[in-house]
């Protein structure tokens, strides 16, 4: 299979990037890249990375901010960071490159276990991350030709403690490398409309 990784560079992209490999020919994109790079805020971008790479039988996207601060000093501009980035972004990954999917193909998108573990501090993180469970959810019962789509839930990564840990206490991390199985799972599996949970 021809799989568009977004977020390559990332922890979790990586760890796909790495899973998938052996076994199929992946595209690397993201913010950071040379080659493949998109910016999942700008739908110009997005256009332009599928017009490049043409048709596809996967997309996985492993990206996405989110705003994490006290909900008593919180903006509306601060809580649209991640309205914006991690969930219309990934949308609008969904929206278009169904058009680029192969008959058969899968999207998978990224949500996080905070969707139904709220923390303090997460209320954006929350919202979004539901949100595109609840997108995911929705879009697996009018998608056609076969293509399938699913979200990758993952618990705070082990790699991440150092950055994330003191939101998540009492949390029980996971490696990158057990998240990336997942993805796996969604992209050569056959499950649709799923949250596949990796807590």
């Amino acid at each position: 299979m021809k799989i568009l990784v977004i977020g390559a560079s990332g922890t979790i992209g990586r760890a796909v990037v790495d899973a998938l490999s052996p076994r199929h020919e992946v595209v690397q994109a993201g913010r950071q890249s040379v080659a493949h790079p998109v910016d999942i805020t700008r739908h110009d971008t997005v256009q332009a990375l599928f017009e490049k790479i043409g048709r596809v039988d996967a997309i996985v996207s492993t990206t996405g901010s989110l705003h994490f601060g006290p909900l008593s000093a919180m903006t509306a501009a601060q809580f649209q960071k991640g309205l914006q980035d991690k969930l219309l972004g990934q949308v609008d990954l969904a929206l278009t490159g169904q058009h680029f999917l192969n008959d058969g193909g899968s999207i998978t998108l990224t949500s996080g276990i905070v969707s139904d573990e709220p923390i303090a501090q997460g209320a954006n993180a929350t919202t979004v991350n539901a949100a595109i469970d609840g997108f995911v959810r929705g879009a697996a019962v009018e998608l056609a030709r076969g293509i399938r789509i699913n979200a990758v839930s993952p618990n705070v990564l082990q790699e991440s403690m150092g950055v994330y840990g003191a939101f998540f206490p009492g949390f029980e991390p996971v490696p990158a490398g057990r998240v990336a199985l997942a993805y796996c799972r969604s992209v050569e599996g056959v499950q649709t409309g799923r949250v596949l949970r990796v807590w």
